[in-house]
């Protein structure tokens, strides 16, 4: 376990609402929040929603209504406030402005004309010539009067920061020491030529002005921090910024085929798992696998044992793969673990309409509270609860004619026939009862319980695979399972 930092943590969340939430970007969220817990620190939520063009108030809600889903509180931002509002970076324009006028003024930025076809003309020559193509700092020191000629020919700029003909060290809380030499790191551009400021502008200008002590984001950023170091040492001497942030860079997430998991992946939707009834407790377990690890035995834990556990610097800096199947097992594991009125409770939303196929006056909260028990320990996720518990509330069981080929093998007839006889005298008080009246039959046709009790179940829930049989009868009743019998001998003789 890694010291505590000298400085009260600090760390943020800076989403951009463009499209649904995505589980890297709840990977980010997850370890941001568990590190500033773990420190008792503060995590800000911030939203960068600078790019107007893409930029939703549906998205924006739908981050604040995941965050709140998942339990992933923060102690600045939206909704709460602090001491660095607006925490909305389209609210924040001015500052920016100010920011970029001072670095103009300092010599620390400067205007650039170059058109997008001297620049691509330029790159491509570098290129061909074997030399590093970013830009080439044509601009970097052009005099009054270059300028004016410039703009006298109605040309445009945007505004470079310049950056430092030196290598920049870093120690990366991930990965260890970076150096990056000055060839790599050509300057670059940090307002556009109407004036709107860049991501490379406002992400670290806001880090600086809220104090941030610890930036940990996605390993697609890491190419950006020496650039942001340098803004930082330059925000630093105009008195703008107190110090430099530490990075840590978390790894990739890797999906199908060994490729980095995108959000337009299906899988990667935070929706998906949301729709399908994933809880907030098993997602985010499972989400804090990919990369960092409780101990080397252990894969299911709370998150206060998250919290009490975690640390960025145990963080492997090794590309994590994406597991759906494991993804699905550590939930269910979480579902197991609830009181069982609980888990009645979260399946609800699941056991009406729109995911309920039967009328909501047959629902019968009476069975729900009786079968619920049995079914928290089969299912997975909370949507497989809606076909599990169908046959309590149908009028008649499903019609799966894949579960009835394969259960009526043999002469189901004479076996569901013989069943029901000793179901009839059977004491439906009992499940043991229910249970020895199907061994016997099966017995009489020189089966065994697990084939004899196959016709009888597709009989009475219409599938070949549920919930315990025997309580699943005696919950549905005696007369009700008889019925479904006959009818399923009806079939069978029709």
């Amino acid at each position: 376990m890694a010291n505590a930092p000298a400085a009260p943590v600090r760390v943020r969340f800076c989403p951009s609402p463009t499209g649904n939430p995505h589980v890297g970007l709840v990977r980010t969220a997850l370890f941001n929040w568990a590190f500033a817990r773990h420190h008792q620190g503060t995590l800000v939520f911030r939203i960068e929603d600078t790019d107007a063009a893409r930029d939703s108030e549906e998205s924006y809600q739908q981050l604040l209504d995941s965050m709140r889903w998942l339990g992933l509180d923060w102690d600045e931002g939206p909704e709460i406030g602090g001491p660095h509002a607006p925490y909305r970076q389209s609210q924040r324009m001015d500052l920016y402005k100010d920011v970029a006028e001072k670095l103009l003024a300092a010599g620390y930025a400067y205007p650039c004309y170059c058109t997008t076809e001297e620049l691509d003309t330029r790159r491509d020559a570098a290129r061909a010539a074997g030399k590093p193509s970013g830009y080439d700092g044509h601009c970097r020191d052009l005099t009054a009067e270059q300028k004016a000629a410039y703009e006298a020919e109605g040309r445009s700029s945007i505004v470079r920061f310049r950056m430092p003909d030196e290598a920049i060290t870093f120690t990366d809380l991930v990965r260890g020491d970076i150096t990056v030499q000055p060839e790599n790191v050509p300057d670059y551009g940090i307002v556009r030529a109407n004036g709107a400021p860049l991501y490379t502008l406002v992400n670290p200008v806001d880090d600086a002005l809220m104090e941030i002590t610890h930036v940990l984001r996605g390993e697609d950023l890491l190419s950006s921090t020496p650039r942001q170091i340098a803004l930082y040492r330059a925000l630093i001497e105009l008195g703008i910024a107190k110090g430099t942030p530490a990075f840590g860079h978390l790894p990739y997430v890797m999906g199908e085929g060994n490729k980095k998991l995108s959000k337009r992946d299906p899988q990667a939707s935070l929706n998906l798992y949301r729709e399908r009834g994933f809880l907030p407790e098993g997602l985010l377990n499972y989400l804090s696998l990919l990369g960092w690890s409780i101990a080397e035995d252990r894969d299911i834990f709370s998150m206060d044992e998250l919290i009490a556990a975690f640390d960025i610097e145990d963080v492997n800096a090794n590309p994590a793969r994406f597991d759906l199947k494991k993804c699905e097992h550590i939930n269910a594991e979480h579902i197991r673990k609830l009181d069982v009125k609980a888990f009645a409770e979260a399946c609800g939303p699941w056991l009406q309409a729109p995911f309920a196929p039967w009328a909501p006056e047959a629902f019968d909260a009476e069975k729900w509270t009786a079968i619920a028990p049995y079914a928290q320990t089969r299912v997975t996720v909370l949507s497989d609860i809606t076909d599990n518990v169908d046959f309590l509330f149908l009028d008649e069981p499903v019609e799966d004619e894949a579960s009835w080929t394969k259960a009526m093998k043999g002469d189901p007839a004479a076996l569901l026939t013989t069943a029901r006889a000793h179901l009839e005298a059977a004491d439906w008080s009992d499940p043991e009862s229910l249970k020895n009246a199907v061994l016997t039959a099966g017995e009489a046709h020189g089966l065994k319980l697990g084939k004899a009790q196959a016709p009888v179940r597709v009989a009475v829930t219409g599938r070949t695979v549920g919930l315990p049989l025997f309580e699943s009868l005696q919950i549905l009743g005696r007369e009700k399972s008889l019925a479904r019998v006959d009818a399923a001998l009806a079939k069978l003789t029709a």
